[in-house]
């Protein structure tokens, strides 16, 4: 009987030692209430506004967590990329935007949620925090690369880099952060030639292209909170970027009546912004006068 107890204490003992240690391992984990997964999902459908409202909510709620904020400039950033978006070269994207005075607020957002986490991390840090100082740096980045503004892109990048390798040093299992390293390591590897010599003067870290694919993979398939926009992301480099890729898309999108059932369910989308809903009526119909002449094409 002695020696059964003895048994017992040290299981017990293993089984105390084991969920000190899961919670040490877990504690870095990015933990996302149900109310931000809520959000995510109304910015991702298009409702920009109802998104917005929501962050606004999180902001008053949380006033010292930096989530609320990111969720608005988020909001606000798919916003700015569909008023900007153009239909070319059989692809809708947005390739560049106007200095705009109405764009200062998302800046600000960006900045509050990086000086947010940074303040948590003085006081604990965490690899939590780290994924969203790093969000907060690579915000800033999206809209610097669609002004053409390199250096200030660039800078914005970095920034963001550091804080993400951070958080991944802390917890390598943090797929949300291979979301903005796989971001960065497949545009660094994409530069023409003179952004190459720009990235050596200002001292700016390589990348590679091939680890930027399997890190933004990597974050499609086991993140929390960055899928949706990683898949948006791979998708569209592809396509920019990689000839093999873009053949196989153009294959897939040369069934004309899949294509136009699409654009077509893309105008009867219910967006809550009036602009966006307006622009993506124009797009649209510029989509299908173009698989119409295709139709014409000998």
């Amino acid at each position: 009987m002695h020696r059964f107890r003895n048994i017992c204490g040290i299981w017990l003992l293993l089984l105390c030692c084991a969920e000190f240690f899961c919670a040490l391992a877990q504690a870095d984990q990015l933990r996302l209430d149900p109310q931000v997964v809520a959000v995510t999902d109304q910015i991702y459908s298009g409702d920009f506004e109802g998104g917005r409202a929501a962050a606004l909510r999180l902001q008053e709620e949380q006033p010292e967590h930096p989530i609320g904020y990111l969720l608005e400039a988020e909001a606000l950033w798919w916003e700015i990329w569909c008023t900007s978006a153009e239909f070319k070269y059989g692809m809708t994207f947005p390739r560049h935007r106007a200095k705009l005075s109405a764009d200062r607020h998302y800046l600000e957002l960006a900045a509050k949620a990086t000086a947010l986490a940074e303040k948590k991390i003085a006081e604990h840090d965490s690899a939590e925090m780290q994924f969203y100082a790093g969000m907060g740096d690579a915000l800033p980045s999206r809209l610097y690369g669609l002004r053409g503004e390199g250096r200030n892109t660039a800078r914005a990048g970095v920034r963001a880099r550091e804080h993400l390798l951070r958080a991944k040093a802390m917890n390598a299992d943090l797929a949300d952060a291979d979301f903005g390293l796989g971001l960065y390591n497949y545009y660094i590897d994409t530069l023409s030639a003179a952004a190459r010599v720009l990235r050596f003067f200002m001292g700016v870290p390589g990348g590679n292209k091939k680890e930027g694919i399997r890190q933004l993979q990597h974050a499609i398939e086991e993140g929390v909170l960055v899928p949706p926009e990683a898949r948006f992301y791979l998708a569209i480099n592809l396509h920019n970027y990689d000839q093999q890729y873009r053949g196989d898309l153009l294959a897939k999108l040369g069934r004309k009546e899949k294509a136009r059932d699409c654009y077509r369910a893309a105008g009867a989308a219910a967006l809550s912004d009036p602009e966006c809903h307006e622009h993506v009526q124009e797009l649209v119909r510029a989509a299908l006068k173009a698989l119409g002449s295709l139709d014409n094409t000998p």
